[in-house]
């Protein structure tokens, strides 16, 4: 981003038209022993030019990694140029939330497919116009449950991303609900007896991720069914959102609502944000489901047209009666991911494939190295658990190569010592894999 300096007559213009004489008064709140007079050390001014040679010469000494084994939460998949080429025309880049229809159609149209591409991969018939991250999404379906439900329990499987069930335990806790964590199988699926056990007349909703934490897909139907008969919701979140172009949709399995990130969706890693909250859901909670959504009408000419609809938000009515505290929305973020969906198509489930691929071939070589063993035997998408005879070393060998190495789980699953969560997506190449596996012989 660029920087321009205001002019001594620019500040002066302000200080008119706000009504002061001196930029001090702007922190007269501010007692005066807390301000700092004097920045010390503070080396005289630059020129621009001297400022960009520092500044890129600082930059040159970080090591940019060259591949990436980590995926948990967030995947590095190729994004084609049309989606930055798209997102950075000025009629969707300065936009913020199409309140005036007559003037944002295009981006009302946008969003509106981005809710229908949406609905068809996680199986359901609506979601919403975007939301802040994954987390987010997956808690405010979490309450959701129980303020329809009357109900005060909230089951969530450990597999759950582990940021995901603390975002979660927070939103349920401002709310008075109880969280109860159920815990894995040795195969690394959610343990249906437990969670069976747990289940009673006063839990709102089961939540459980697939592919899950660990890679593993779960068994979706009969978890649905579970739920439903003791008259709690299902909730199925994911994080990697292109392994809904090959699994078999949550919402055909029996879901009340699908939560998850939607980062992978032409979004790139960018330091953790801003990413893009996905909610999808049965109809018949239309007017339950926090957020807004994007319809389509026709004016009065009979020609179709799109309107924002049902915005029950704190911007618009009493905040007590509004759906949740999102007041804002992921349009652009939103907007990339339908780019995306809409530049891969029917490829999409290709893509899915080449990830599955490479990820079993990473496995396969890497449970053949002395010490080295595969933890679950649950079906994986492009993540899988290994345990290694000292994962602190193994991704200190991989950083001296300029890879980023496993997530080591200890730090989230204290029984899970030395075991490493690595992620294969479409980048790796077979190349890369196999200069892996020679670092860590």
């Amino acid at each position: 981003m660029d920087y321009c300096p205001h002019t001594k007559e620019d500040i002066a213009q302000m200080q008119a038209v706000v009504g002061i004489n001196d930029i001090e008064e702007l922190f007269a709140n501010i007692p005066e022993k807390f301000r700092l007079k004097q920045i010390p050390d503070m080396p005289p001014a630059l020129s621009e030019q001297e400022t960009m040679a520092l500044m890129n010469s600082i930059g040159a000494r970080n090591k940019l990694p060259n591949l990436t084994l980590t995926g948990a939460g967030a995947y590095a998949h190729y994004i084609p140029a049309v989606v930055s080429h798209l997102v950075g025309r000025a009629e969707f880049y300065t936009a913020y939330t199409p309140y005036q229809a007559e003037i944002s159609q295009g981006l009302l149209q946008a969003i509106y497919e981005y809710q229908t591409m949406i609905a068809r991969l996680t199986g359901m018939e609506i979601a919403n116009a975007s939301m802040y991250d994954g987390a987010s999404a997956m808690a405010e379906a979490a309450v959701l449950c129980s303020k329809m439900s009357g109900r005060g329990k909230i089951l969530i499987a450990r597999s759950v991303h582990p940021e995901y069930l603390r975002v979660a335990r927070t939103y349920a806790w401002a709310n008075g609900y109880e969280v109860q964590v159920i815990p894995y199988a040795e195969n690394g699926q959610i343990d249906l007896e437990k969670l069976s056990g747990n289940l009673d007349e006063n839990t709102s909703g089961v939540i459980i991720q697939s592919p899950n934490f660990f890679g593993c897909l779960e068994d979706i139907a009969p978890i649905a069914n579970t739920a439903h008969e003791k008259g709690a919701f299902l909730i199925s979140a994911f994080t990697d959102g292109t392994s809904l172009g090959l699994i078999k949709p949550a919402g055909e399995c029996g879901a009340d609502f699908v939560v998850g990130e939607g980062q992978s969706f032409g979004n790139p890693l960018n330091y953790g944000g801003p990413y893009l909250g996905i909610l999808a859901a049965r109809e018949k909670f239309l007017r339950r489901i926090p957020g807004r959504l994007a319809g389509q009408t026709v004016d009065k000419d009979g020609r179709r047209g799109f309107v924002l609809t049902l915005q029950t938000r704190e911007q618009h009515i009493r905040r007590e009666k509004a759906t949740s505290n999102i007041c804002s929305n992921e349009a652009l973020c939103a907007l990339a991911a339908g780019i995306y969906l809409a530049a891969l198509g029917k490829n999409l489930r290709r893509l899915a494939l080449l990830n599955v691929y490479k990820t079993q071939y990473l496995k396969s070589k890497l449970s053949q190295l002395p010490g080295w063993k595969i933890n679950f035997s649950a079906p994986e998408y492009n993540e899988f658990v290994v345990t290694c005879p000292d994962a602190r070393e193994v991704n200190d060998r991989l950083a001296n190569e300029g890879i980023i190495g496993g997530y080591d789980l200890s730090k989230d699953y204290p029984e899970l010592k030395n075991a490493l969560l690595f992620c294969a997506t479409e980048m790796l190449l077979k190349e890369n894999i196999d200069h892996i596996v020679r670092i860590l012989k």
